[in-house]
């Protein structure tokens, strides 16, 4: 049973999850999702993942003057997604230190892995240089952390 539920997701089984419907303008022309939209999708669900634990990005910039960058993306695509698929966005945060984020992204149709995401976020002050994550961010980011470890120590 989903913990929270509405237009920003949902946590489930120890992840963020958030809805995705594939439309035409995701598409080529055979009706397969275009690469590049996956990183779109992914993007759009760690937005969401902040936005669902409290946290608007906008306010992060114009009163922490910090935002996230990507720093390093990998991304493996093992199935296609179709035009109309109802997919989901699963993202767990792995790992946080003092100016960056670890995440694994999931893009799962029907609970089906189609693409796998690694990502590593960097916090950014002045869009030119690495800053500490903010302390409220920190603290929300880690509860994402310690609620995974705490399933796998079966807490």
């Amino acid at each position: 049973m989903p913990a929270n539920s509405g237009s920003s997701g949902m946590l489930e089984d120890n992840a963020h999850v958030f809805p995705v419907r594939v439309y035409y303008e995701d598409t080529d022309a055979g009706g397969i999702v275009y690469y590049a939209n996956y990183l779109k999708f992914a993007e759009r669900a760690r937005t969401e993942l902040l936005r669902l634990s409290g946290i608007n990005q906008s306010v992060l910039i114009s009163e922490q003057g910090v935002a996230f960058a990507v720093r390093q993306c990998s991304a493996d695509f093992l199935k296609p997604a179709r035009l109309d698929d109802a997919l989901e966005v699963h993202t767990r945060v792995l790992q946080i230190r003092g100016a960056s984020v670890e995440m694994a992204q999931s893009i799962k149709r029907d609970g089906v892995d189609m693409v796998k995401v690694g990502v590593k976020l960097a916090c950014m002050s002045g869009f030119d240089r690495p800053s500490r994550i903010p302390a409220p961010v920190r603290a929300v980011l880690l509860n994402f952390v310690n609620r995974k470890m705490a399933s796998l120590d079966g807490t």
